[in-house]
């Protein structure tokens, strides 16, 4: 099959204006060039040719959620809420739920997926679907004795996964739903499996309880009795390098995925440099719209030529499960942006965070990315527009 399309974006060049992509059968790239050699056979597009997206953060089980929680909460209330409305749905309602998500991530053009796993439920339609999914199993606990019962669970569920085909492995989810001890001892033995995804930096809420021990997000986890966090003086971030350290030799071999970045700095940015050999920045823009009312310091994150990624966070912080919505909101707050380094953010470098850039990511003779055709654009300048979206073509 050949594709003929206003643009092509190879992400590894530049992008091609009436550019074509050959593909064969099983999806393989055969070629990519410009219309001056399209072969005549080509089916004519309008809009871009891009490979298939790396959704670099989601929570598929929280699925469920979609359409039941407030806006602009805050950290402290988000989390509110979610212990509030978790299971406020059935089973079946939960599994339909991730079933009919996962379909659409697909049919839109996503490719492959870091996932957030709490449990299993969402195992099975992951295995089942034609979307690559790297599985992380989060854990949580705010009391230091308990922190060996809930890693060995977790090592109880990665085995649960591998069963069902996935690549799976614990991993912590952030400085404040932790106790030191299990945070380190779930980083640890998730980068034995080479990767970790965490929620770093997410709200100046987060950063006020290390730094400073206060803030609404510690008031809420003092009135519910739960042991602190130690006021470090210093960011969140630094906090869990400092404490990894204790655990895991520096620097950290494996993929490390930074997840919001939300108030993060250069100090920050620094630590991380010289913590993680390869660190990832994955960003959810209207997650953190949804939630803080906020955004992540793009620009700041630009400026040190940073591995950024894109992700979707899950539907209870965010209206739909949609790359191109992400994108768009990253184009329309930060203009200067180009296009096509935006669609590299969402193929490519989530492609190497959860290793598969071998094979997915770019147009690029041999590989099997995916084609995906985003329409309703700006085709003179390259941009999306409030009415773009994405299909699936091959």
């Amino acid at each position: 099959m050949i594709y003929n399309a206003d643009w092509v974006i190879p992400v590894t060049g530049t992008p091609i204006r009436n550019g074509y992509v050959e593909i064969a059968e099983d999806g393989t790239i055969v070629s990519v060039s410009d219309a001056v050699s399209c072969p005549v056979e080509a089916v004519k597009l309008n809009g871009i040719l891009a490979p298939g997206f790396t959704n670099c953060h989601c929570h598929i089980e929280l699925s469920h959620l979609k359409g039941l929680f407030k806006q602009g909460t805050g950290m402290d209330g988000f989390i509110q809420q979610i212990n509030a409305l978790r299971t406020s749905i059935d089973r079946k309602g939960r599994l339909d739920a991730i079933d009919k998500e996962m379909e659409s991530l697909y049919n839109q053009g996503v490719s492959a997926m870091a996932d957030i796993s709490n449990c299993d439920e969402s195992f099975a339609a992951k295995a089942s679907s034609k979307i690559y999914t790297r599985t992380f199993l989060e854990v949580f606990g705010t009391e230091p004795e308990d922190a060996t019962a809930i890693v060995a669970n977790a090592i109880e569920l990665q085995k649960k996964a591998s069963e069902y085909g996935l690549d799976a492995a614990p991993t912590p989810h952030s400085c404040y739903t932790m106790s030191p001890l299990l945070n380190r001892l779930s980083a640890a033995e998730g980068l034995k499996s080479g990767y970790i995804s965490y929620h770093s930096q997410e709200s100046d809420q987060e950063n006020d309880m290390i730094r400073y021990g206060k803030g609404e997000l510690f008031d809420d986890y003092h009135a519910r009795g739960c042991s602190m966090p130690p006021v470090m003086g210093i960011s969140s971030l630094e906090y869990f390098i400092r404490n990894l350290s204790e655990a895991v030799e520096m620097p950290v071999e494996g993929n490390v995925i930074l997840v919001h970045n939300v108030d993060t700095d250069q100090v920050s940015i620094d630590a991380a440099l010289k913590a993680f050999k390869h660190p990832y920045w994955a960003l959810c823009p209207l997650s953190n719209i949804f939630i803080h009312r906020q955004l992540p310091p793009i620009g700041l994150l630009r400026q040190n030529g940073l591995k950024i990624c894109i992700g979707t966070d899950s539907l209870s912080s965010n209206t739909q499960l949609s790359m191109i919505a992400e994108m768009k909101c990253i184009q329309d707050n930060f203009p200067d942006i180009p296009l096509e380094e935006i669609v590299k953010w969402a193929t490519l470098n989530g492609a190497e965070a959860v290793g598969k850039n071998e094979l997915l990511g770019s147009f690029i003779p041999g590989k099997k990315p995916g084609v995906v055709l985003i329409e309703n654009v700006d085709i003179e300048n390259l941009k999306l527009t409030d009415t773009s979206f994405s299909r699936r073509l091959a």
